[in-house]
């Protein structure tokens, strides 16, 4: 496991605030500060984070902060990192009312679903923000984005238990299902969409919350249920007009290969040449879980409706429906860590464990 430093911070000084929320810095522009001698970005100190974020005052919290050491940029990012904060939030998951994770912008989109399916019966907010520009600067998207994560990661239901219980992104002023979450832009501050699922909540005047469309787990008795084995021996696949077959097979021939995300046309549909059929048909057979997914950033797989994905359904690639390839990847990873029977990944694959499918 990563070593981390440890900050406390209470935003009330008179008594002891009412919610306590675990902010995990895991690296990122968020967390970046400008040096007043050298003028380059260094990591800020989160002892000073009432200095940057004022705001925090307002509100009742009890804040702690895990930064991790070394701080890691996205683009590094592996599957053991998702371990090591799996395991932080099982360790901590009595301690505090939420959890807020400051990630780089980059990878989000795949942590955030990792985390969806590593966390099963998780009845408490796991709510990923960043930003585009750094906390340290004038004009930046980090406060708004921090604060706002931090209070949705507060909110509780009228019955006292935490309004949201799962993964989320929090990122332009909206709450997005993390693993319904794609980064779509690099050139302003809407960095991040759900294109196959509504915001959950939007931040407006004041905080709006679709209740409606919050996930809970399947029974309110459900204990927390962490599950940190990612099997990596898995692929993506984008179809294109002049894929070669030899391409194709040198892929699906990697040794151990588990599992396969296959981005293909529009719902699901691909080339239907003899050797692209058999290559894939061959690597089914082997026990490997091919599941198919579109290219389109919105939209469904509608597998056998037209001939060019008919003979998908024949040999056996299973539909990922509206799943998007960041989810769809991470859920092989985490369902091959935790099954060893392709039938069982199968299964598992077509059914929603975590508000991913429609």
């Amino acid at each position: 496991m990563s070593k981390y430093s440890v900050v406390e911070i209470n935003t009330q000084k008179v008594r002891q605030a009412d919610t306590s929320i675990l902010i995990l810095y895991t690296g990122g522009t968020i967390g970046m500060d400008q040096d007043r001698e050298s003028g380059s970005l260094v990591p800020f100190d989160f002892e000073q984070i009432l200095e940057k974020v004022p705001e925090l005052g307002r509100f009742d919290f009890n804040l702690t902060v895990f930064s991790l050491d070394p701080l890691i940029d996205s683009s590094d990012i592996k599957p053991s990192h998702w371990s090591t904060l799996a395991d932080i939030i099982k360790e901590e998951y009595d301690n505090f009312d939420g959890f807020v994770i400051l990630h780089g912008t980059d990878t989000m989109a795949y942590s955030a679903s990792a985390l969806s399916f590593m966390l099963e019966g998780l009845q408490k907010p796991v709510i990923f923000t960043g930003a585009q520009l750094p906390i340290g600067v004038p004009r930046t998207d980090a406060r708004e984005n921090f604060i706002s994560a931090m209070e949705m990661a507060a909110a509780r239901s009228t019955d006292g238990s935490m309004l949201v219980q799962e993964v989320c992104i929090c990122f332009s002023s909206e709450l997005l299902r993390g693993n319904r979450s794609k980064k779509v832009q690099n050139f302003n501050f809407t960095a991040f969409k759900s294109y196959n699922y509504p915001p959950l909540a939007e931040a407006g005047i004041h905080i709006e919350y679709f209740e409606s469309l919050l996930w809970r787990p399947s029974s309110t008795e459900q204990e927390l249920k962490v599950y940190t084995e990612m099997n990596t021996n898995v692929i993506i696949v984008k179809i294109f007009p002049g894929m070669s077959q030899q391409y194709l097979e040198a892929l699906l021939s990697m040794p151990g290969l588990k599992g396969v995300v296959l981005e293909t046309y529009g719902s699901g549909n691909t080339s239907t040449e003899a050797w692209l059929v058999q290559a894939l048909q061959k690597a089914v057979e082997k026990g490997v879980v091919i599941v198919n997914v579109s290219q389109c950033t919105g939209g469904s797989v509608l597998q056998g409706r037209y001939a060019t994905s008919l003979h998908l359904e024949k040999i056996g690639v299973i539909s990922g429906k509206d799943l998007t390839t960041e989810s769809a990847i991470t859920k092989l990873m985490a369902l091959w860590g935790r099954y060893t029977s392709s039938e069982e990944v199968k299964s598992m694959m077509q059914k929603s464990l975590a508000g991913e499918i429609s």
